[in-house]
């Protein structure tokens, strides 16, 4: 990914992300007080201790052993932790702080604790998600072979970006969304003429809270005007972590409430890079006269002029704009959805909801 200017995930944030899925109890990260800070204060939101060694410039000199050993017993004795990560950082690393020796040396009692080692300038952040799930079944706290499938798919996904996201771009300005009401609109128009409207959502673990509320808002126009719908979703019960797999319980949970069953379900929330092609099969198939992308849009393989694209994430949205898309943005989505236990009111889904009560 050389020539690429625009800021990119951090593989250290990955790796904090990833002891969540993991349900690690307190996240410790060995570096500087304000090393990923504005990552930490969501994951907290999620139930997850996230601590930090406070590394000093002294500590940059004579090691950071001291600071880590009293940060760890201070988790111990505040949070009685079930299982505790220790993050590498920049700092850490450009040391060699052996943190797996530093472990060691505390008196934890039962606490798993595991070190991870990743740092800022990785390629690729995922990575950083890599060598946490690689640490956690050292450890056993996943089995190994849900580290193995989950490298698949986190390769797969660093594929995707490079090949169709953000990562294939040098530079991309952050995107303001433009206003829901046209594309909103469009879904009125082709159910109250008996059109047939699909509904995809390929989303990333946590954000499918936020984007599964335009299945719930378009049933409720397809209640209202008539038309077609058919909606698909990466949300297989049976796929990913306990976390991950508890996710699509409460989305479940909330879609049957307001009336909407998925009708094809293809893959799990976590395997978002690699639906795509089996996606396309069941969408062909219904032939739809407007299709709606939700989450990882780029992850289908055949986005044309006409669909509906509708994404988290501003750079992304830069590039869906910039290639012709008929594109809408949920900024601001994740930290909305950290913590979450049911689905949370979608922008563009309360717009189509406002217009049909107008």
């Amino acid at each position: 990914m050389s020539g690429i200017i625009h800021p990119r995930p951090n593989p250290i944030v990955a790796a904090m992300y990833t002891s969540r899925d993991m349900d690690v109890d307190v996240v410790v990260v060995h570096g500087p007080a304000g090393c990923s800070f504005m990552a930490s204060r969501p994951l907290e939101n999620a139930g997850v201790h996230v601590v930090t060694s406070a590394m000093k410039d002294k500590d940059l000199i004579f090691g950071g052993a001291a600071p880590l050993e009293k940060t760890l017993k201070e988790a111990k004795e505040r949070f009685n932790p079930r299982t505790m990560a220790v993050v590498a950082t920049c700092a850490s690393t450009i040391i060699g702080d052996d943190i797996e020796a530093i472990i060691k040396r505390v008196d934890l009692g039962d606490t798993k604790c595991f070190a991870i080692d990743c740092h800022g300038c990785m390629e690729n952040n995922t990575e950083g998600a890599i060598r946490a799930l690689e640490a956690g079944a050292n450890a056993g706290v996943i089995p190994r072979s849900e580290y193995t499938r989950q490298t698949k798919l986190l390769k797969a996904a660093t594929d995707l970006e490079r090949n169709r996201g953000m990562a294939g771009k040098t530079y991309l300005k952050p995107a303001v969304s433009p206003t829901k009401y046209s594309v909103c609109k469009s879904i009125i128009d082709t159910l109250s003429r008996g059109g047939k409207v699909a509904v995809v959502m390929i989303a990333k673990k946590e954000l499918a809270y936020r984007f599964a509320d335009m299945f719930l808002a378009v049933e409720e126009a397809h209640r209202k005007y008539g038309g077609e719908v058919r909606y698909i979703a990466n949300m297989d019960p049976e796929a990913g972590l306990p976390r991950i797999r508890r996710y699509v319980s409460d989305i479940d949970r909330d879609l049957r409430a307001g009336g909407v069953e998925i009708h094809d379900v293809i893959g799990g929330l976590d395997e978002y890079a690699i639906v795509g092609d089996r996606m396309r099969e069941c969408v062909d198939a219904f032939q739809p006269d407007l299709r709606i992308f939700l989450g990882i849009c780029h992850a289908y393989p055949d986005i044309h002029e006409g669909d509906i694209l509708v994404t988290d994430q501003p750079r992304e949205l830069a590039n869906y704009l910039n290639q012709g898309h008929s594109a809408v943005g949920e900024v601001s989505s994740h930290t909305m959805v950290m913590g979450a236990t049911g689905i949370i009111r979608l922008e563009t889904a309360e717009t189509l909801r406002d217009m049909m009560r107008d």
